[in-house]
C-alpha cells in the first residue's frame, strides 16, 4: 500500500474505531460480534504480512493463534497470575518463540511444499492439545474463568467488564497493532517483504538474505497471531480448544483474501463482511446447516469479481478517477520530452575490504559446470583486471549464460575456482557475492514488476547500504542515509526520472530494459556483469544504451555478454570468445575480428564480413 501521508492513516484508523461503535449498530452489528471483529483483523494483520507482503501462504496460523491464547489463558487461570496484559504479551512472546522454531522448519521449502508443512503444524498442535497436553490447556473443554483486564491508573480503576467496555480495550489494541504494522511495511524491511514476494531470486541477488527476512516475517506474524489468541480469552472468559481447529486458519484467509491482502486493512474489512453475513445467514435468514454453502458461495463470488479483494479494489478505483490523471499528465510529459542521453555521473564504485585498485579483480581458475553427461562449460580459465571492460562472445549454446551464473554463485561449479578481488568466492551464496561487490544484470528481465521504479531502486541500493540483513523494523526507509541519492542518481543516469514512481508493470520494454541495467548499478559493484543488455531493443535504444554503458563504465571493471558484435566491439577492451562451453579464443576486438578460428566458428568462416 502506497503511504504518502503516514500519520493521516493512524489518524482515520482511530478516528473510524471511534466512530465504529456508534455506527455498526444500526447496521445490524451486535457488540460481541464487533469485539470479535477486531480480534480476527488483529490476527489477520499479521498473517497479511506473511502473505500479502512476503508471499508466504501459511494454514498453520492456528497453531500460534492457539499457543498465545492457551498460555496466556493457563497463566491466569491455574497460576495466580494476576496481570491480564502482561499475560497476553507474554503469550504473544511464547508465540513468537514456538514461530520461530517452526520456521527454521517449514522455510526449508517453498510455495505448495510451505504450505503442507503448516498444514501438518496445524495439525500436530491440535492433536497435542487435545491430548498430550490436555491437563494443561483443558482438552476439549478449553480454559474457563479466563479474567477480564482491569487498569489502575491511580485516581481511577478502569475495568472492561461489559461488551462496550471490552470494544475499548480491543480497539485500542488493534490501532497499536496496526500502527506497528504500519511501521513495519513502511520500513527497509518491509520493502525487501516485498521484493520477497514478487521475485525472491533477483532480491538475493541484490544482496538480501531472502531465508533470514522470511523467518523474520513468520515470527512476526506468529506474535500477532499469539496476540490475538490471548484477546480471545480475554473477551469469552475463556479460551476455547477450537482456536487449534484448521478452521481457524481457514478463516484467516478467506477473510484476507475477501478484505485485500497486502493492505493491512484487508483482513479487518474481510472479517466485518464474513461475521456479518455468517450471524445474518444464521440468526436472520435462518439457513440452519445450509449457511456455510450459501456463505461458501458468496466468498467464490467476491474473490472472481474482487480479485484484490475490497480494499483493494477501491484503490483500484482511486487508480481509475484522480490517479490515472496524474498519470495521463506524466506520460504526456515524458512523450513530449527529447529523449537525451543522460550527462549524470554514476555513483562510484564501492571499496570492499582491502583489495588493491589495480591488478586483477577476477580470476578464474578451471571452471567446469556438468549436467549429468553434459558439459556446459570446461576448464575455462579467466583473467580480468580492475577498470577493464571485457566482452564474452560465442554462438547460441556456447555457455556464456552458464558461465555468468557460476560467476555470480547462482549455481554451483562442478570443479574450479573463482577468486574476487583476491578472495576465493566458490561456494558462496548469491547474496554475499553481491555485497562483496560482484552483481549482474539478467538476459531476461528479473525486475518487481508490482512495485514502482523508485522502490525496485530502493531495494537494490538498500543491499549496500544496509547489508546482507539487518533488523531495522521501525525505521523510516527515507532514513537510510544516502538511499534517496543512490535513487536519483541511478534513475537520472538510465534515464528513468520521470517514471520513477510508475509502476514497472507500465513501462516499455526499453525502459525496463535499462531498469533491469539500472538495479545492478544501483547496488555500487566494483564488478559489474551484463547479459546481453542489448537484447531486444530498437536501433536508436540501442545507440542510447551502449551510451550509457560507456559513462557507467568510468572507474569500474564490467564484463558483457551481447550478440551485438558492432556494438560489443565499440564498447569492450578484450573479448573472449566461448564455443561449446571452452575459450577458443581471447584478445583486442581487432585481433578477434582477423581470427581465423573465431570466423570458422563463430562467424560461419565469412572472412569479408569482418574485415
Amino acid at each position: 500500500m502506497n503511504i504518502k501521508h503516514p500519520f493521516l492513516v493512524e489518524l482515520l484508523t482511530a478516528l473510524a474505531l471511534v466512530l465504529a461503535p456508534f455506527v455498526l449498530p444500526h447496521l445490524g452489528f451486535s457488540p460481541s460480534t464487533i469485539n470479535r471483529i477486531l480480534i480476527w483483523g488483529l490476527f489477520g494483520i499479521g498473517f497479511d504480512i506473511l502473505f500479502g507482503y512476503t508471499g508466504l501462504l501459511s494454514f498453520g496460523q492456528s497453531a500460534f493463534y492457539g499457543t498465545g491464547g492457551m498460555f496466556a489463558a493457563y497463566l491466569l487461570t491455574e497460576t495466580g497470575f494476576s496481570y491480564v496484559m502482561a499475560a497476553i504479551v507474554l503469550g504473544a512472546v511464547v508465540s513468537g518463540v514456538v514461530g520461530y522454531v517452526i520456521g527454521l522448519i517449514a522455510l526449508r521449502r517453498t510455495g505448495i511444499y510451505f504450505a503442507m508443512i503448516t498444514v501438518a503444524i496445524a495439525e500436530v498442535f491440535f492433536f497435542v492439545e487435545f491430548n498430550p497436553l490436555s491437563a494443561f490447556t483443558g482438552g476439549e473443554n478449553g480454559l474457563p474463568g479466563v479474567p477480564t483486564p482491569v487498569v489502575n491508573l491511580g485516581f481511577t480503576v478502569l475495568e472492561f467488564n461489559t461488551d462496550w467496555t471490552m470494544y475499548t480495550f480491543l480497539a485500542f489494541c488493534y490501532f497499536i497493532g496496526i500502527a506497528v504494522a504500519l511501521r513495519i511495511v513502511r520500513s527497509p524491511v518491509g520493502a525487501i517483504l516485498s521484493a520477497i514476494r514478487d521475485n525472491p531470486l533477483r532480491a538475493a541477488a541484490l544482496g538480501h538474505d531472502i531465508h533470514g527476512y522470511k523467518l523474520t516475517a513468520f515470527v512476526v506474524a506468529a506474535i500477532y497471531a499469539g496476540f490475538a489468541g490471548g484477546l480471545l480469552g480475554v473477551m469469552q472468559g475463556f479460551m476455547p480448544p477450537d482456536a487449534f481447529m484448521f478452521d481457524t486458519s481457514g478463516q484467516v484467509v478467506i477473510q484476507t483474501a475477501i478484505g485485500g491482502a497486502g493492505t493491512l486493512f484487508g483482513p479487518l474489512v474481510g472479517a466485518t463482511v464474513w461475521l456479518y453475513l455468517s450471524d445474518f445467514f444464521q440468526n436472520t435468514l435462518h439457513l440452519g446447516a445450509t449457511w456455510k454453502l450459501v456463505l461458501g458461495i458468496v466468498f467464490v463470488l467476491l474473490v472472481c469479481f474482487l480479485r484484490r479483494g475490497i480494499v483493494g479494489a477501491i484503490v483500484d478505483l482511486y487508480g481509475l478517477t484522480g490517479g490515472r490523471k496524474r498519470i495521463e499528465s506524466s506520460n504526456t510529459a515524458v512523450e513530449s520530452a527529447p529523449h537525451v542521453v543522460t550527462a549524470v555521473e554514476p555513483m562510484p564504485a564501492r571499496r570492499r575490504g582491502a583489495a588493491p585498485a589495480s591488478g586483477p579483480i577476477l580470476q578464474v581458475q578451471g571452471l567446469t559446470k556438468r549436467y549429468g553427461g553434459i558439459t556446459a562449460n570446461s576448464d575455462i580459465d579467466l583473467s580480468v583486471d580492475h577498470g577493464e571492460i571485457r566482452g564474452i562472445i560465442g554462438p547460441n549454446g556456447a555457455g556464456k549464460t552458464t558461465f555468468f551464473k557460476m560467476l555470480t554463485c547462482e549455481i554451483a561449479p562442478t570443479s574450479g575456482r573463482i577468486i574476487l578481488a583476491g578472495r576465493d568466492i566458490t561456494g558462496m551464496g548469491v547474496s554475499e557475492v553481491c555485497q562483496l561487490g560482484l552483481t549482474k544484470s539478467y538476459q531476461i528481465n528479473q525486475l518487481f514488476d508490482r512495485l514502482t521504479v523508485r522502490r525496485n531502486l530502493m531495494i537494490a541500493a538498500l543491499g549496500e547500504a544496509r547489508g546482507k540483513f539487518r533488523l531495522d523494523l521501525f525505521k523510516s526507509i527515507h532514513s537510510v542515509p544516502g538511499l534517496s541519492e543512490q535513487v536519483e542518481r541511478t534513475a537520472a543516469l538510465v534515464n528513468l526520472t520521470a517514471r520513477l514512481d510508475r509502476p514497472v508493470s507500465e513501462l516499455a520494454y526499453g525502459e525496463k530494459r535499462r531498469l533491469e541495467i539500472g538495479l545492478a548499478l544501483a547496488t555500487s559493484p566494483s564488478l559489474l556483469l551484463l547479459d546481453e543488455p542489448l537484447a531486444g531493443m530498437s536501433p536508436r535504444e540501442r545507440v542510447e544504451t551502449v551510451a550509457l554503458l560507456k559513462s557507467i563504465a568510468r572507474a569500474r571493471t564490467m564484463i558483457i555478454i551481447d550478440h551485438d558484435m558492432d556494438s560489443l566491439f565499440e564498447l569492450v577492451e578484450k573479448i573472449t570468445v566461448l564455443q561449446e562451453g571452452r575459450v577458443l579464443a581471447e584478445g583486442t576486438p581487432s585481433e578477434i575480428k582477423a581470427n581465423a578460428k573465431v570466423q570458422e566458428a563463430y562467424l560461419g568462416g565469412v572472412h569479408g564480413e569482418v574485415a
